[in-house]
């Protein structure tokens, strides 16, 4: 099964639209979100065609492909226009052996672990900054951000088929 990995819509229509051209050329299975769908944040500046409606509307008519656990601006209202689930704190996928925690990383976190076994994957959104580093007995990984990306790196998004890679929204491969 591939996979398309991303995080941090924040509401942009403009770059919804962006990761869902990319969703198609990379022929994945199914696209997990790592949270923060629709609403940007009082931290954050509104991203570039801030819809959250047409995100909804973007986002809907694939409620099939989607796998979503929630970020720290989803809500119950969220939850309400969205035909998919959104409000799971985590999930826990099992693929070709490897073992993924999957959160959007503001409970679960390398400062905050969750219960992972030796070699486990923690995958986050949150901090809008790609990341793939060894932590010694578990991996943390970061898409980084669709939207709003930090850090100076691109707006971006990983892919899963055996192997992980980051790429731009372009599908550009990214050094993380």
């Amino acid at each position: 099964m591939k996979l398309m990995i991303a995080s941090d819509i924040h509401g942009s229509a403009y770059y919804c639209r962006k990761m869902l051209a990319a969703y198609e050329r990379e022929q994945a299975d199914r696209l997990l979100l790592l949270g923060d769908i629709l609403y940007h944040g009082p931290r954050n500046d509104l991203p570039k065609e801030y819809n959250p409606k047409e995100v909804i509307s973007l986002l809907n008519p694939m409620k099939q492909e989607i796998l979503c656990v929630r970020g720290n601006c989803d809500t119950e209202v969220d939850q309400m226009v969205l035909e998919f689930p959104i409000l799971a704190d985590y999930c826990f996928l099992e693929l070709n052996g490897c073992s993924i925690f999957a959160s959007h990383g503001h409970h679960f976190n390398p400062q905050s672990l969750p219960m992972l076994k030796e070699g486990d994957i923690l995958l986050n959104g949150h901090t809008h900054v790609p990341a793939n580093r060894n932590m010694g007995t578990y991996t943390y990984m970061n898409p980084g951000s669709i939207s709003i990306p930090k850090e100076n790196s691109a707006c971006g998004y990983m892919t899963y088929d055996g192997e992980f890679l980051w790429k731009d929204l372009d599908g550009n491969l990214l050094s993380i």
